[in-house]
C-alpha cells in the first residue's frame, strides 16, 4: 500500500481476532473505505486486503466468514485459490504465485492499529 495509509488507527482489540483464526474490518485506506482480513498468529497479527487477486472477489464465504485449508491457508470462496499466512502468496489455484495485498499492521497495549 502507498504511504496515504494513516498509521496509528486503531483497528480493533487484540482479543477479536482468534488465535489462528481470522477477523474483518473495515480501514480507509488512500481515501477509499476497505475491507481487511486480519490472520493472528500468537500476539502477531497480519492483514491483507479482502480482495482475491486473480479476480478482484472477496476472499470471504460470508461477511466476515473466512476458509481455511487443513494445510492451515486461507481459501479464496469464490475459486479456491488458497494462500499461505506468512506473506499471502498464492500456493495453490487459479492465481498461484500472485500475493494478496498486505497492509502492514502494529499490535500495541492489546490493540491492533494500520501501520
Amino acid at each position: 500500500m502507498s504511504s496515504a495509509i494513516a498509521s496509528g488507527i486503531e483497528l480493533c482489540p487484540l482479543a477479536a481476532v482468534p488465535d489462528q483464526g481470522f477477523h474483518s474490518v473495515v480501514a480507509v485506506l488512500d481515501g477509499d473505505a476497505e475491507t481487511l482480513v486480519l490472520y493472528r498468529d500468537g500476539d502477531q497479527v497480519r492483514a491483507w486486503l479482502n480482495v482475491c487477486p486473480h479476480a478482484g472477489r472477496a476472499l470471504d464465504w460470508a461477511p466476515g466468514q473466512f476458509l481455511k485449508s487443513r494445510e492451515g491457508h486461507l481459501v479464496c470462496a469464490v475459486h479456491g485459490a488458497s494462500f499461505e499466512l506468512e506473506g499471502g502468496t498464492c500456493v495453490a489455484g487459479p492465481c498461484k504465485g500472485d500475493a494478496l495485498r498486505a497492509v502492514p499492521l502494529r499490535v500495541q497495549d492489546g490493540m491492533v492499529f494500520l501501520g
